[in-house]
């Protein structure tokens, strides 16, 4: 897959998930935009370390993406758009009657109302170009539910449901749009919580992963990065053309139940 010549702005992308998509797309030969809201020393060595690693222009944009106006901003700032790839998220697990307001709030704000600010800011980039890819990180949670995530499941299948509408609304368009939706995923942040999970269960490490963190994962493995990456990749090409206004998972089978 070449992209170059192409600009792939990611969202939430200084770790994780989106720091693999992003390693991807710069390998793949777009010039890249990393976004957190942190604007650290190492957040611009990263972008330095990607496009020495790949040969391509990599920035570092600071947004908070629970704001809307930033969400805007990151795009206009970047100058162009090739492809969207709305990555940023943030979790809290409570009940619905406990869950704190302000919590909902941050979570639907950054989970859901940012991909539709970017998106919104991306699409008159794209239209000028004659291509465009947006790419909505959703979660095998957009799909399916499980308590105490309320506010995480609602902003996901949010997702999904606008995936759907951007679909239909450019259609007639050299524009694509589609959800992915991972299952677990082994990131920096859940190994860091592997070791926790051991002594909160009693168990060691392959039996925490197997029945506690993939109990609901059939194929008992974590999906990777790199594995996401590379299905954003499979999105951009060719061959996906007339993929547009669907959900691909990411999961072990997860949805399949």
């Amino acid at each position: 897959m070449e992209l170059r010549g192409k600009t792939a702005i990611v969202t939430g992308s200084n770790s994780g998930i989106g720091l693999g998509i992003a390693r991807e797309m710069a390998r793949a030969g777009a010039d890249v935009v990393l976004n957190s809201f942190t604007d650290r020393d190492e957040d611009h060595a990263l972008a330095s370390e990607l496009a020495d690693a790949h040969g391509v222009n990599v920035r570092y944009i600071k947004a908070d993406l629970s704001k809307a106006d930033e969400a805007r901003a990151l795009v206009e700032q970047a100058g162009r758009c090739d492809i969207l790839i709305n990555n940023a998220g943030i979790q809290h697990v409570a009940p619905v009657e406990k869950f704190p307001i302000e919590k909902w709030d941050a979570i639907i704000a950054i989970n859901l109302s940012s991909a539709f600010h970017t998106t919104a800011a991306a699409l008159p980039m794209m239209r000028d170009a004659g291509w465009g890819r947006v790419i909505n990180i959703a979660s095998a949670h957009g799909l399916t539910a499980s308590p105490y995530k309320a506010a995480y499941i609602a902003a996901k299948h949010g997702i999904v449901g606008l995936s759907k509408t951007v679909a239909l609304e450019t259609a007639r368009e050299p524009i694509t749009c589609n959800a992915v939706c991972p299952g677990y995923v082994l990131t920096p942040l859940v190994e860091s919580q592997i070791p926790d999970t051991m002594k909160e269960y009693g168990m060691g490490r392959d039996e925490v992963i197997e029945k506690v963190l993939l109990d609901r994962q059939p194929s008992k493995e974590f999906a990777t990065v790199e594995q996401l990456g590379g299905t954003c990749l499979f999105l951009c090409s060719d061959a996906a053309t007339q993929i547009t206004g669907t959900t691909i998972s990411v999961d072990g089978g997860w949805t399949a139940l």
